[in-house]
Formats: C-alpha cells, structure tokens, sequence
C-alpha cells in the first residue's frame, strides 16, 4: 500500500501517519518526493483498511501497489533518488559518477599511485577491493583489515570517496566503518542475511546483478535493503553469463531503461567485469553512457599484466584517460555530465 500526502503536508502530519501504520503492526517508509511526500507501507499480509489512514489530516489517497517489490518501485516514488556522497559528487542525477581503481588493493603505494592518476584523469569515486571473493580458493583473497586502512589513505590523500565490497554481516561491520558505498558483489546478489545488514546501514550500497539474474530478482534483492530503512541503493548491470565465449560475461545494456522505466533507483554499469576484455571496456562504457546509465564502474591497474585480480580486464591509467576523454565528449549528448 501507498499513502499519498498532500504537497503542504507538514512533517507532524506525515510523522502522525507513520505512527498510524506502526500501530497497525506495519513499518511505514516516507519517501518525499519533488512535490510531496509518498509512505510505503510492508509488513502487511493482506489488505491494509486504508479508511482510517484516509482520514488523517494531510492525506490525499491510499493506493495499492501492484508490483511485488515495493519500496523500489516509481508507484512508491516517482523521482529519481539522489544519493550525496562526500566531497560533493553525487549518483542518479545529471552527473555522471565514474568508480575507478584496481579489482584488489595488492599495496599502499600501488593503491596511492592508482589513486593519484584516475583522480588527475576526472574519477569521481575511488574503487579498490579489501575483500575479494574468488572462484578459486588458491587464488588472491585480498588484504582485508590491511587493505581497508589503505583504501582510507587513499581517501585522505585524493579526496575522492571509497567504494569497497563487503562479503558476509560481520565483514560488513569493519567496511562501514571505513567505506563510502558498501559493494554487494554478484556472487551475494542473494545472499538475504546481508542485503538486511546492509539495510541497516547507514551508507549508500551498491547491489550488484547476480550472474543469472532477471530484473525483477535483482529489484527484489534491493527491496530486501530498502525494508531495512536504508533507502541509498544503487544498482550495477555487471553482466550476466550466456553461451557467448567471445566475452567473460554478457554486457545487458537493456537493463538499464528497463530499471529506469520501472524504479527510483540510479543505476551503473561495469563495463570491466561485463566484458573481461581490456579492449571492449572503453566500446561499452560509452555504450553505457549513451543508454542513459549514471555511472559506470572501471578497473585501472598500473601494471595489469602482473596484477593479482583481474589483469586481462584492466585499463591502464593512459586507457582510462581515453575513456574520461571519450565520456566527457559523449554524455552531454544524452543530458549528463561529466
């Protein structure tokens, strides 16, 4: 159910609903929007009697919602979300955000030296993974607690925001404490334990699509997030896996007006994962750009060929260079910025 609050509805009235929905045994979710105010409703198994919501003061109409995600859906919020970060960049407005850095933290001065030139290049959020979750359990797991302390370095020297993924609940304690964005990788797109614990954080996370998952699974998944109370979810189409052995993974690009046309939510997409491919990354980051994606997300490595994670996908600092050039030529194109 939605309760749909008139434009001048003060925060008391809105507060006085809420407190209604709580007494029902249900958990209400404000959503303001440009012009006024929508409450989520979930919790309930049934029908909710909207005649006593209805009668509140500052109450247009309760309305159903037809979709089986809620809180993600344009009939709960029909803006866009917003989502500040510090340093004044921001995701799912007229900037384009762009996440650069290497898959895996391997050192401070690498980490330091990535950080200096997709800074110089025009990146707006720094990515680097502490955490790496690995087909292989021989392979580079990363640096965990050691990797976080410098991903904050990298922070306090550049400025620009951290984004980091976090693997089980109780890692995710230790990356809150030190991430901007909290990464769900693909691999825990379901894993229901932590979407809750990264709903009750307090930080923007970043839900990736799982391998083989449909569109409404993964909007399903940010749901599990958004029930928590936190409403700072970002999507990322990171590719799924087809028949196609020209690529690592399929890039889907028709997810990204499919979850525009359907939710709130700003999306981005990762060209590097998507492809697997060095030489294809640059090709479908404009790609992405140009079907209207907030951001995308692109591995820089200043040594690919003897990186421990992910080498063959990586651009070095000169490519990446390329690809802000070409970016910042194309997005005005499309009404972005960058």
């Amino acid at each position: 159910m939605l309760v749909v609050m008139h434009a001048k509805a003060t925060s008391s009235e809105v507060e006085r609903v809420c407190e209604a929905i709580r007494a029902m045994g249900l958990a209400p979710h404000p959503m303001p929007g440009a012009s006024r105010t929508a409450i989520g409703i979930t919790g309930n198994r049934g029908t909710v009697e909207s005649a006593s919501l209805e009668a509140l003061e500052g109450v247009i109409q309760v309305i159903p919602v037809t979709r089986p995600y809620k809180l993600v859906s344009r009939e709960v919020k029909a803006d866009d979300t917003l989502i500040q970060l510090p340093g004044g960049s921001s995701i799912g407005g007229e900037a384009l955000c762009v996440m650069a850095g290497p898959c895996a933290v391997e050192g401070r001065q690498q980490a330091l030296r990535i950080g200096r030139a997709v800074k110089a290049a025009g990146a707006t959020v720094y990515r680097g993974g502490a955490f790496k979750p690995r087909t292989s359990p021989y392979a580079f797991q990363g640096l965990g607690r050691e990797g976080l302390e410098i991903l904050a370095e990298v922070r306090a020297e550049t400025g620009l925001p951290i984004i980091t993924e976090a693997l089980d609940p109780a890692g995710l304690d230790l990356v809150e404490s030190v991430a901007d964005v909290i990464q769900i990788g693909a691999r825990n797109m379901q894993n229901f334990s932590l979407l809750r614990r990264a709903g009750q954080a307090r930080k923007p996370v970043m839900l990736k699509r799982g391998m083989s998952a449909t569109l409404e699974e993964l909007l399903m998944a940010a749901e599990y997030i958004l029930g928590e109370g936190n409403y700072q979810v970002i999507l990322c189409e990171r590719g799924v896996r087809t028949f196609a052995d020209h690529a690592r993974n399929t890039l889907d690009l028709s997810l990204v007006p499919a979850v525009q046309r359907l939710s709130h939510l700003p999306i981005v997409v990762d060209p590097s994962h998507g492809t697997g491919r060095r030489n294809k990354v640059i090709p479908l980051a404009r790609a992405a750009v140009a079907v209207g994606a907030h951001g995308v997300m692109v591995e820089v490595h200043d040594d690919p060929d003897r990186a421990l994670c992910d080498g063959p996908q990586a651009l070095p600092p000169e490519m990446f260079q390329d690809l802000m050039d070409q970016v910042r030529a194309l997005a005005p194109i499309v009404g972005r910025r960058a």
